[in-house]
C-alpha cells in the first residue's frame, strides 16, 4: 500500500510514532511536518543542481563518524520474537554505519530482553518499534519507553549515528540531511517497502542510536526522510503478530559477521 495524498493528515499523525523522546502527536504534527511534505510536493531541483548536492553531502566528516562500526557488505540477523523467528538481511553496502551500528549492538546482547514499545497498526498498518535499551529494566515507566539510546560502557555518552541515506545511482550515501533538504530528487537506494528495517530518530537528522522500526506497509512518505538498513526475509508473519510490550528473546547473527568492521579492529 501507498499513501495518497488525500492521507496527507493521517501520515502526519502516524509519523509521530517513529519520533524519539515521547513527543505528543500535537508536537509533531506542528513542527516535524518535513519528512511527509517530500511525499506530496513536487520538487523543482534541477540535475545540476541535485549533483551539486551530492557531491557537497557525501563528506563524512561529522564528528565522531570514525568512531562508529560500519558494515562492509551484508549479514543476516535473526531475532526471535515469543520463541518465532525473524530472520533480517542487514545491508552494509548501501548503509554501511547504520548497518554496522545494528549489526554491532546486536553482536554486544543489546537488544535480548527489550520491548517493542511502540505498535501502529490504525487508522492503517505503520511500525512495530523497539530498540529502547531501557525498555530491559521492567521497573522503567512505560511513558519512558522511546526516550533512550545505547549508552556506549567506553564513554559514558549515548552513541548517536547520523542520518545515512544513498540515493538510487549514487557511489555514496548522503549524510546528516534528509534528501529533500540536500536538494535530492531521486528515490533512496533503500526504500521504506513492507518488512523494511530503519532506525528511529528524532527531528534532529544525526540523533539515532539504538531503536529501529519494522515497516508494516510500503511507506513511500518516509523515504529519503529515515535511514531504511535492511529488510524482514523471512518471518514477516511473525512481525505482524507483535503486539506493544512484547520483548525480543535474542538477536543473533548468523552470517556476515566477518563484514563488521569496528574501530581500531
Amino acid at each position: 500500500m501507498r499513501l495518497k495524498v488525500s492521507q496527507y493528515l493521517v501520515a502526519l499523525l502516524m509519523v509521530s510514532a517513529l519520533m524519539l523522546g515521547g513527543c505528543s502527536t500535537e508536537q509533531v504534527t506542528s513542527s516535524n511536518s518535513s519528512p511527509t511534505s517530500a511525499a506530496v510536493e513536487t520538487s523543482t531541483a534541477t540535475t545540476t543542481a541535485e549533483a551539486t548536492s551530492v557531491s557537497q553531502t557525501t563528506s563524512e566528516s561529522i564528528p565522531g563518524m570514525k568512531d562508529l562500526p560500519r558494515l562492509e557488505g551484508k549479514a543476516t540477523v535473526v531475532m526471535t520474537v515469543k520463541g518465532s523467528p525473524i530472520t533480517i538481511e542487514v545491508d552494509g553496502t548501501n548503509a554501511p554505519i547504520t548497518a554496522g551500528n545494528f549489526v554491532d549492538l546486536v553482536q554486544k546482547g543489546v537488544y535480548d530482553g527489550l520491548v517493542f514499545h511502540r505498535v501502529v497498526r490504525e487508522p492503517q498498518p505503520f511500525v512495530v518499534q523497539g530498540g529502547d535499551p531501557q525498555s530491559k529494566d521492567p521497573k522503567v515507566p512505560a511513558n519512558r519507553l522511546g526516550t533512550g539510546g545505547y549508552i556506549d560502557p567506553k564513554t559514558g555518552n549515548e552513541r548517536r549515528i547520523p542520518l545515512e541515506i544513498k540515493p538510487q545511482g549514487e557511489p555514496n550515501p548522503i549524510y546528516g540531511k534528509t534528501l529533500e533538504s540536500a536538494g535530492v530528487t531521486k528515490p533512496p537506494e533503500l526504500q521504506h517497502k513492507m518488512g523494511a528495517v530503519a532506525m528511529a530518530r528524532s527531528q534532529m537528522p544525526d540523533s539515532a542510536s539504538s531503536q529501529f522500526y519494522f515497516a508494516l506497509a510500503d511507506l513511500a512518505f518516509l523515504d529519503g526522510s529515515y535511514a531504511v538498513f535492511g529488510k524482514v526475509t523471512d518471518g514477516f508473519d511473525v512481525v505482524n503478530k507483535i503486539q506493544q510490550g512484547d520483548r525480543i528473546d535474542s538477536a543473533k547473527v548468523t552470517q556476515g559477521a566477518e563484514n563488521l568492521k569496528t574501530p581500531g579492529s
